[in-house]
């Protein structure tokens, strides 16, 4: 294929691509709207299938011509052509984030220089990659709003990424299918077991799940597909874009006063997790690059960085630790309440 377009007149080609990027874009905001109906239906056990859209307010079917992806959204300024009610815009950023996601995994292949974005060894890989993000944006979604991550998504993924490295074992930068499959069963492996250590360990410190079981089968899924040295970086990601928006949400209760200051504030862990692994998988090249270049300027401005590092570290494990004092004893305190609310038998059975 690559020769074929190289041999391709330049204007054929720029019509090419112009179009390529078109059908690419319309293809995953039409994926992306049925990513919106999985959100919506899937968690309550709901056939994705039928009945076919609806307005939730009044009920009636929404025709084909007012489903179109974004367009129909904004033409209709975000309200039932029939009773008017809202329509939520997340219906749109969805779509729009899955077409937008799409292109990038597109141009991972065919011009992955114009935005610094990973190579994609072979254009077979691209399809996979598509349902990768397609599912990587479900899950992140159900986790906000139910939070729970899909298990059929973590569990088919995995045997599904392990046949993939297989097949193309330049996924993990191997030669041969067996050697690609060795890699990925070692991500899968590493992925779990990685997982389930800081499940295990979040347990112990906070006297509750802290890092659920959906997450630790979606680490096995990013293991199997990018390795474990993949594994390792999308946890460093994940846990500072989690940290990101745990600020953020603790700002926003603040601000909102919905929250007294004692309150522990939960939040999902999965956002964090499908961020990391999509911004792997597009640009990850350029955090071991960006990790060195940050090493080196703190080795030649070591005085400055430590001065300005250490308060911070140090201030950040007292407040760590007032938080894990405060979580464990909300837990004990509704231990105790709940002891308290179980019925005791005052007139309890006779001894035979």
């Amino acid at each position: 294929m690559n020769e074929w377009l190289i041999a391709m007149p330049e204007e054929q080609l720029t019509h090419l691509a112009r179009v390529a990027i078109a059908f690419v874009v319309c293809l995953g905001a039409v994926i992306g709207s049925f990513l919106n109906v999985c959100i919506c239906r899937i968690p309550l056990g709901q056939s994705v299938s039928r009945p076919r859209s609806h307005c939730f307010g009044c009920g009636k079917t929404i025709p084909w011509y007012l489903n179109i992806p974004i367009l129909s959204w904004v033409i209709l300024r975000g309200r039932c052509a029939n009773c008017g009610s809202p329509i939520s815009v997340r219906y749109p950023i969805v779509e729009a984030l899955t077409a937008l996601l799409f292109l990038l995994v597109f141009l991972s292949w065919g011009n992955p220089g114009l935005l610094g974005l990973n190579r994609l060894p072979q254009p077979e890989l691209i399809p996979v990659f598509w349902l990768f993000a397609a599912s990587t944006v479900v899950n992140v979604m159900i986790d906000l709003d139910h939070r729970i991550l899909l298990d059929r998504i973590s569990l088919l993924g995995t045997p599904l990424a392990l046949a993939v490295s297989a097949a193309f074992p330049l996924l993990h930068g191997a030669t041969t299918w067996h050697h690609g499959l060795l890699a990925s069963l070692v991500g899968a492996a590493a992925g779990f077991g990685i997982g389930f250590a800081i499940a295990w360990l979040g347990e112990k410190i906070f006297l509750q799940d802290a890092f659920g079981f959906g997450d630790v089968k979606w680490l096995m899924l990013f293991g199997a597909l990018f390795g474990w040295v993949g594994v390792l970086y999308i946890l460093m990601l994940a846990a500072f874009l989690g940290l990101i928006m745990g600020l953020g949400a603790m700002i926003a209760a603040k601000c909102r006063r919905a929250a007294p200051d004692d309150a522990p504030i939960a939040i999902p862990f999965g956002p964090a997790l499908g961020a990391a692994a999509l911004l792997w998988l597009l640009w990850g090249r350029w955090i071991p690059y960006g990790l060195l270049r940050a090493q080196a300027f703190a080795v030649v401005h070591r005085g400055v960085v430590l001065g300005i590092l250490i308060p911070v570290l140090a201030l950040s494990l007292v407040w760590l630790c007032w938080r894990i004092r405060r979580i464990r004893q909300a837990v004990r305190e509704e231990e105790a309440a709940e002891t308290e609310l179980e019925p005791i038998d005052d007139d309890p059975a006779p001894h035979p």
